[in-house]
């Protein structure tokens, strides 16, 4: 079941208009699928995370869009943000490296990993820049989330106009206060972002709260925010090209924080935080929203996994074959079975208690994303949580990554062979496996969305709608949709483009419907030019440009 060549192409994306070539596409089942990426032309580099950002838009009504009658829009285009388009003029100064990509003009803010719907308003978002909002229906650039000098941001190499700001892929919207909620580090510093979708950010440090390593993941009770430590290890050497020689930290804090005591508290001024252990390593996790009872969270555990650490030459996969090119840039596949766990934590008494875990080491492997319910009925009452396993793949796995992790790696877990992609359906009150539905050969499935029934009905929680998972493979990528409530039946249509393929695919949200995003104060770049002095001539005048084209509206070349 190799990968996948197909995902690394440089290969220029084009909209296309899909055709349903299996089963019958549910009447009921509609929105739009919205998907974050990098831009592949940026492919065979040390990272395939740091491309541009680009956004896919698949309308699940046929015949909108531009799409003929019967056929599905599925529309694309590169995000053109101030670093975008500098790097389109300029691309000889833009130098990529494991932590991003760094010019003259400092580091591009690539927007790449996850969309974020708010209303009719369509946020994309990365770890190391500020989330940016695009319009949903042209997909066109409309600014950044506040301004620079409202975030803290790491300057270790010059960067006067794109700044580096470490921050969340996954800001949330708070579904009372109609904010978002984010964070920011700074030097193992944690600060929780808030913003109301205009004017400024607003920045609190929180006492206490240490992050040893990064913030992937932020998520939400309705009275609590909570923030952990993520596994992202980046050692010095590696920023000038040199190999890693630690793992990720094998567990970290899990910070649990007031949203009242926030708000209650002057922006700038220190909020406390409980502060809870957690192991093994995460990125991902996400708590029910009802915490009557005390804060109850699923933990997608990326245990032996290692996203900082990507294929380059020479290298070496976990049989001892050679790595093939076609996957350089790739990041590096888990090492060890998939865990996931249901954790229950007590703020008042400071205590844990692991309340369920699933781990099937002869099955589950390489855990990518998932699908829930994301409406606000949805938050209240989870029933069902979705995932999406790549399976176990030697190839992904390389021998520099085996020897870092050396001490921790037990291969006697590891399967005989390969295992196959599956979607795995689970109940969020035990994680019982309710639900597996096994995918094809060279299938590799990202993110899946959960599709409500249109017109409210049916029930919320997860259970009661639609799957509409992606599935890139070299004999073509295309679109399945299966029934919430019955995984294993397989899917209940696919859509396709015959033998076209998709690159790789990162998060990808719903939208209930795509509309011109509102009037809004937004934030210029044109605004952002306090330090353009300390560029060469022919830089600043490019930078001006820029700015321009933006205020004026002009497509980017």
């Amino acid at each position: 079941m190799p990968l996948p060549r197909s995902i690394l192409r440089p290969d220029e994306p084009r909209d296309l208009d899909l055709s349903l070539v299996a089963g019958a596409w549910p009447e009921d089942c509609r929105g739009e699928l919205v998907i974050s990426a990098p831009h592949p032309d940026t492919f065979g580099g040390p990272h395939a995370f740091f491309g541009d950002g680009m956004t896919w838009r698949l309308s699940l009504q046929p015949g909108t869009f531009g799409a003929p009658p019967g056929r599905f829009a599925l529309r694309q285009r590169r995000i053109d943000s101030p670093s975008a388009r500098l790097r389109r003029k300029r691309p000889e100064l833009f130098r990529a490296t494991m932590l991003g990509v760094h010019s003259p003009f400092g580091f591009s803010n690539a927007a790449n990993t996850a969309p974020l719907p708010w209303g009719d308003r369509l946020l994309a978002t990365w770890d190391v820049g500020r989330p940016v909002e695009i319009d949903a229906v042209s997909l066109r650039f409309l600014g950044e989330v506040g301004r620079r000098g409202e975030w803290q941001e790491m300057e270790f190499l010059p960067a006067p106009l794109l700044p580096m700001i470490t921050t969340t892929a996954h800001p949330l919207v708070d579904p009372d206060r109609d904010v978002l909620w984010s964070v920011n580090t700074w030097l193992g510093r944690l600060f929780v972002v808030r913003w109301d979708g205009g004017g400024r950010v607003q920045r609190w440090p929180i006492a206490g709260a240490t992050i040893p390593q990064a913030v992937h993941t932020i998520t939400q009770t309705r009275d609590w925010l909570v923030v952990a430590d993520c596994a992202f290890q980046v050692e010095p050497q590696v920023l000038a090209g040199g190999d890693r020689t630690l793992p990720a930290n094998e567990g970290g804090p899990v910070h649990v924080i007031r949203k009242d005591e926030l708000e209650a508290t002057p922006e700038g001024q220190e909020v406390p935080c409980r502060v809870f252990p957690l192991a093994p390593e995460t990125n991902h996790y996400y708590a029910s929203y009802d915490d009557r009872d005390g804060i109850t969270i699923l933990f997608e555990h990326t245990e032996n996994a290692d996203i900082a650490m990507a294929q380059g030459p020479g290298d070496v996969d976990a049989l001892g074959r050679p790595c093939d090119p076609a996957l350089r840039g790739l990041y590096g596949m888990p090492m060890s079975p998939d865990r996931t766990c249901l954790v229950h934590f007590d703020p008042t008494t400071g205590t844990l208690e692991h309340r369920a875990e699933l781990r099937r080491p002869e099955l589950l492997w390489n855990r990518q994303l998932n699908a829930m319910d994301w409406s606000r009925p949805g938050l209240e009452r989870r029933t069902r949580h979705h995932m999406v396993y790549q399976g176990f793949r030697p190839e992904g796995i390389t021998q520099k990554m085996l020897h870092v992790y050396r001490d921790r790696v037990d291969r006697s877990l590891w399967p005989a062979g390969e295992t196959p992609a599956l979607l795995v359906s689970v109940d969020l009150a035990d994680l019982r496996v309710t639900a597996l539905a096994e995918l094809g050969e060279g299938d590799l499935p990202t993110s899946p969305i959960f599709v409500p029934h249109a017109d409210g009905a049916g029930e919320p929680g997860g259970h009661d709608g639609w799957l509409v998972l992606p599935v890139l493979n070299d004999a073509g990528f295309r679109i399945e949709c299966y029934d919430a409530a019955d995984v294993a039946r397989g899917p209940v249509a696919t859509l396709a483009h015959g033998r076209t393929t998709l690159p790789f695919l990162l998060h990808a949200a719903w939208l209930p419907h795509a509309a011109p995003a509102p009037a809004a104060e937004r934030h210029r770049f044109s605004g952002e030019l306090e330090r353009i002095g300390e560029l060469p001539d022919e830089l600043a005048a490019a930078a001006r440009e820029v700015a321009r084209e933006l205020d004026d509206g002009v497509p980017m070349a």
